[in-house]
């Protein structure tokens, strides 16, 4: 029932004071095309009447009869797009009644071939089929149940061939239209995909700057809050030592306002100057065993195979996972000792942090920290496995592949 009333009723949305406009155009051209056929055209094919007659062809005069007739077989096309079945079967079958009273070569098929274009364009392919052999069923049934005359078989092949031509004219209209339909979906489509494809871009760049912001920020201040407390500690009994705290706490904010100023550079203009500013790499790993040292924590370097220059982006990533570690042992882990190994062996950078506090629970929430260091090894087609160590505190592997070229 569904799929009928869908055959019905083509637009369930009201049509627009100007299609209904277009249509009464349509159905008034027709009408009057319809006449002029209907009047002229047994004169124009047989111009002498005494042929006319002798072959028994009528020609009908524009009598009220006649144009009530003409416009009964137009007037469904006012509602041609609204209802286009209706219309169609309204206008084909007022034709094939008056057709059959009177004879070849008197009624136009003006209405019902515009009512079958409508289907055609309309409509599916097998609707735009069906109409078309319907009507050319209808053209034919009429041909052999009127008189018989002597222009039965032109009259025939020329009716076929006009029911072909507007069913094939609309079915073209409605392929092209499908085809424009498809071409516009597509690009749509497409533009989503670009849209998206920027979304998704901005957000992995909006990711990775908070995760800068947060490796410098809390590194650093971490650095600052160490020293400052042990400056506070030394200010009254050991002038010359608080005065080296507050030294060390003005070399970390400067090494951490630099490192904002050179990543703001970039996202601002890409400053060239930026972009040349050496980054801290695996050769900067005894820094951060001196931030450990400075927070209380017994701290240990091993670096092994170092010799060969390693890829700047896997020399960077272990840098800043090593130190985003050592912030954490100094903010949570309440650690007394703590290794940081660099090991680098053929095509594979390894790096492994081992330290004696308090460790880490398998239902703890993961902070930003573990989710940077993370993203850091995955986003380089490594590994990064956090647990508890062999002898308790907290362990963390990272595994990069490299490809290593010498210097």
């Amino acid at each position: 029932m569904d799929r009928l009333r869908d055959a019905i009723y083509l637009r369930c949305v009201p049509m627009s004071p100007a299609d209904w406009l277009v249509d009464a155009v349509i159905a008034l051209g027709a009408f009057g095309f319809g006449l002029l056929q209907m009047s002229a055209s047994a004169n124009l094919m047989i111009p002498d009447d005494f042929v006319r007659r002798l072959l028994g062809v009528r020609a009908i005069t524009l009598s009220a009869w006649g144009v009530l007739i003409v416009a009964l077989t137009c007037a469904p096309l006012v509602v041609r797009r609204r209802l286009p079945w209706p219309a169609f079967a309204v206008s084909t079958a007022v034709w094939a009644f008056f057709q059959v009273q009177m004879g070849q070569a008197s009624l136009s098929l003006a209405g019902p071939l515009i009512a079958l274009f409508t289907v055609a364009y309309e409509r599916e392919r097998a609707e735009a089929l069906a109409a078309g052999i319907g009507l050319l069923a209808v053209v034919v049934a009429c041909t052999l149940l009127a008189p018989a005359s002597p222009l039965t078989m032109l009259t025939l092949v020329q009716d076929a061939a006009v029911v072909a031509a507007a069913a094939l004219a609309g079915f073209a209209l409605h392929a092209r239209q499908v085809s424009i339909e498809a071409v516009e979906a597509r690009a749509l489509e497409a533009e989503r995909t670009r849209e998206a494809h920027a979304e998704r871009r901005v957000e992995e760049e909006r990711l990775r700057i908070a995760r800068e912001v947060h490796d410098i920020t809390a590194h650093s201040l971490s650095a600052v809050s160490i020293q400052a407390a042990a400056a506070s500690a030394l200010v009254e009994r050991d002038p010359a030592a608080a005065k080296e705290a507050l030294e060390s706490i003005r070399t970390t904010s400067k090494e951490a306002l630099a490192e904002m100023r050179g990543m703001i550079a970039v996202l601002r203009d890409g400053s060239p100057d930026a972009q040349t500013q050496p980054m801290m790499g695996t050769r900067d790993m005894a820094g951060l065993i001196g931030y450990l040292e400075q927070a209380g924590i017994e701290a240990e370097l091993r670096i092994k195979g170092c010799d060969v220059p390693l890829p700047a982006y896997a020399d960077m990533a272990l840098y800043r996972i090593a130190r985003e570690a050592a912030t954490n042992i100094v903010r949570h882990a309440q650690a007394h000792h703590a290794v940081i190994d660099v090991s680098i062996e053929g095509d594979r950078a390894s790096l492994r942090i081992v330290d004696d506090g308090r460790g880490v629970s398998a239902d703890a929430p993961v902070g930003h920290g573990i989710e940077g260091m993370c993203e850091r090894a995955r986003a380089l087609g490594g590994t990064f496995d956090i647990g508890p160590g062999s002898a308790g505190g907290t362990r963390i592997d990272v595994r990069i592949p490299v490809v290593r070229t010498r210097a």
